[in-house]
């Protein structure tokens, strides 16, 4: 996802907005988690930590779902979205224009607008998706018995 994500704002020029790039940390984080898991399970104590690994994993994954499904309500209009980053239309002016052309850097895109839209969802709404499907997985992962 994280690579999906930079490559829509890299080669589609999607600017993220703030929720988007919250979205992000929980796919950080769980990345830091699982690079964790793998080097404790190379020592002899691994399997015994596997699915504890795979439960908080599942739990930065339950965050970013949670996060997403909230960034695809305000996108939908079902709730406000934070203040940071919703709000109505706004006018550019010509000295806007001017203040770009001094370098000054421009405003986040707003939280409330889905960019892209794939057969009927946003990008926060197919990460909601993704992210429970990760949930579940991650569940899966943990619940299993490690190996004698």
């Amino acid at each position: 996802m994280l690579g999906a994500a930079h490559a829509f704002e890299t080669f589609g020029h999607l600017a993220p907005c703030g929720l988007c790039l919250k979205e992000r940390d929980a796919y950080w984080l769980a990345l830091t988690i699982a690079a964790f898991g793998v080097a404790v399970d190379l020592t002899p104590l691994g399997p015994r930590w596997t699915p504890l690994v795979s439960a908080v994993i599942g739990l930065a994954f339950l965050a970013s779902a949670g996060l997403a499904a909230y960034h695809a309500g305000v996108e939908w209009k079902w709730w406000p979205g934070p203040a940071s980053c919703s709000g109505g239309a706004t006018q550019v002016t010509a000295g806007d224009l001017e203040a770009l052309l001094r370098g000054a850097k421009m405003a986040p895109p707003s939280c409330d607008r889905a960019p892209f839209v794939f057969i009927g969802l946003s990008m926060a709404g197919w990460n909601a998706a993704v992210s429970a499907c990760l949930v579940a997985l991650s569940a899966v992962a943990a619940a299993r018995r490690p190996a004698a």
